[in-house]
């Protein structure tokens, strides 16, 4: 097996998990679990970024991998704050 190959593979399997949070996402049931597959999906996308970029060599995606990233964590901490406040 070439490097190659093994990387295409992670990045299918990396896709797969993708899917997978979307439709946690979408059915919830409960809105704490739709932030945690929200925070799976921008995790998710760090590291098919991240895999692309060592793939084909392209440096500019890991600026997006970082963007991503960010996005992701500012939405997890907004999505903590919203249910804290539900709570109360």
């Amino acid at each position: 097996m070439t490097t190659t190959t093994i990387l295409l593979g992670f990045l299918a399997l990396m896709v797969l998990s993708m899917v997978l949070a979307s439709i946690r996402l979408a059915l919830g049931p409960t809105l704490a679990d739709r932030v945690v597959a929200l925070d799976l999906l921008a995790i998710t996308g760090v590291a098919l970024m991240a895999t692309a970029a060592v793939l084909y060599n392209l440096e500019s995606l890991l600026d997006v991998a970082i963007l991503i990233g960010l996005a992701g964590f500012i939405g997890t901490a907004a999505f903590a704050i919203y249910i804290e406040k539900e709570r109360a």
